[in-house]
């Protein structure tokens, strides 16, 4: 019988620190009033690290809960991708080889990929992509963590945009299944992985830096980024969506839950609205903030536990990242 291949989520999962600053503290820190940072920045919490919990760690203590959820061997796994940020616990290290060590995955192979707060897309683009082309590869860790609140100055007002950000690790487990043309996908795993589509734009490169000499976020002209950015921003979020549903073979009236990154209240209605979204379909992160590229993944958590999504669903994950970055994975909820 004729073998096709589908690549299906087996696991998620998440690592959220205990220690959290209010929307009060970022107040004090800031002169920002607590009604415009709960209001208009959509904040009222969000998990911040304790000096041991380092971005890789976080990410370990993800994979460990992935793996067992999945009920899998370690030794199982062929590839790890390290999905965290570069801000980690050494400078120059590739961090995919200690997650791998300490999850006990000795028989793969992996490297770190990185597209800011946009890199979970692009990794399960990436991921997908190797699985269908080498068979050696079936089954896929993706983890990492964000502790990028370290680098924000809340005296600094060219940067209240990224006062949101906060800290966490999330991993993915994906599993390559084969099917006959005529069987069932069945019901391994969470979900199937369906398209993704990414957007970058270069223009923005030098936008959002941490400059030589400095330990801090800056952003040299704002009014010129923000005027640039609104422009083409909330377009590309769309066109991001739009893009990873209609080659996964659905259209926006087929998506059933949105698993979007912690921004502005009003972006985020704005994104709902243009995609017929009602606040039901979503879960917006005002106790957690901006994690990076793991919000999509504790999206997904919290709407399965709130009862949001269903099986059978059509989720979509989306997501954004400074330099800037757009993009948007589609999934079948099993």
């Amino acid at each position: 019988m004729k073998q096709t291949s589908a690549i299906r989520i087996r696991s998620i999962a998440t690592y959220i620190p205990d220690t959290f600053m209010t929307s009060t503290e970022i107040a004090a820190q800031s002169g920002i009033p607590v009604d415009i940072i709960e209001r208009k920045m959509g904040l009222t919490r969000k998990p911040i690290p304790t000096a041991h919990e380092h971005s890789c760690e976080m990410g370990i203590r993800a994979a460990r809960k992935a793996i067992a959820q999945a009920e899998i061997d370690p030794l199982s796994i062929d590839l790890v991708l390290y999905i965290g940020e570069e801000h980690k616990e050494y400078p120059i290290w590739t961090a995919a080889m200690k997650l791998q060590q300490e999850v006990g995955a000795l028989h793969a192979w992996g490297f770190d990929v990185a597209l800011r707060c946009c890199t979970t897309i692009m990794a399960l683009k990436v991921a997908k992509n190797m699985m269908l082309a080498d068979d050696t590869i079936r089954t896929v860790l993706l983890a990492g963590g964000y502790r990028n609140s370290d680098l924000v100055d809340y005296t600094n007002p060219r940067t209240r945009f990224l006062f949101n950000l906060s800290a966490g690790g999330g991993a993915i487990i994906l599993q390559k299944q084969e099917v006959g043309e005529s069987g069932s996908l069945g019901s391994m795993g969470l979900a199937e992985l369906l398209e993704s589509h990414v957007i970058t734009d270069g223009s923005f490169s030098e936008d959002v830096i941490i400059p030589y000499g400095m330990t801090k976020f800056d952003v040299p002209d704002p009014e010129a980024m923000k005027e640039r950015l609104e422009a083409k921003s909330m377009d590309h979020f769309v066109e991001a969506v739009r893009k990873s549903v209609s080659s996964s073979g659905y259209s926006i009236a087929d998506i059933d839950y949105l698993a979007i990154l912690h921004m502005k209240k009003s972006a985020h209605e704005y994104v709902l609205e243009q995609l017929g979204l009602t606040p039901e379909q979503t879960v917006y992160l005002h106790e957690y903030g901006h994690m990076g590229q793991f919000d999509q993944i504790l999206s997904l958590e919290l709407g399965a536990r709130e009862g949001k999504i269903k099986s059978g669903d059509l989720v979509v994950l989306v997501s954004a990242g400074i330099g800037y970055a757009w993009g948007a994975t589609t999934i079948r909820w099993s």
